[in-house]
């Protein structure tokens, strides 16, 4: 016969429930770890295209970091039209570079046209869009 303490559990079903509530913190911490992990954009942030030399186009991208390092992509899309995407990689957090009229991320080599689209490499979802407004008497884009 064993005493009531002991019955409540026993070693064995101990360790298998630690077991399962670790795996289950760690699989909830992959899943948390999938956005970014640095410094998020909460905007506005008020940009003058024509500081950027390759906004001058149509087509045109440039990068832009807000004051505390987020890093912005700014599209030129057609007269006074322009949109905004974060450059931080919808995987895994990685920032995601200009590449030619689109975007590669160095971490996993997903690859996005210049609409933010996600177009091959790593699955993941579309980079994040940002609301722009562009104001043509004062040149400047309002982000976010």
């Amino acid at each position: 016969m064993r005493c009531a303490e002991c019955a409540l559990v026993d070693r064995r079903t101990f360790l298998a429930q630690t077991a399962l509530a670790g795996v289950a913190a760690f699989l909830a911490g992959c899943s948390a770890g999938s956005g970014p992990t640095g410094p998020s954009f909460n905007g506005p942030l008020v940009v003058s295209p024509a500081q950027y030399q390759s906004l001058a186009a149509v087509g045109g991208i440039a990068r832009v970091d807000t004051p505390d390092g987020y890093p912005i992509a700014v599209v030129h899309t057609g007269a006074q039209q322009y949109a905004a995407f974060s450059l931080v990689c919808p995987h895994q957090g990685a920032t995601v570079n200009i590449s030619g009229s689109g975007f590669l991320c160095p971490g996993h080599g997903a690859r996005f046209s210049g609409d933010g689209t996600w177009t091959g490499g790593q699955h993941t979802s579309n980079l994040r869009s940002l609301a722009t407004t562009y104001d043509a008497a004062t040149g400047e884009l309002s982000i976010g």
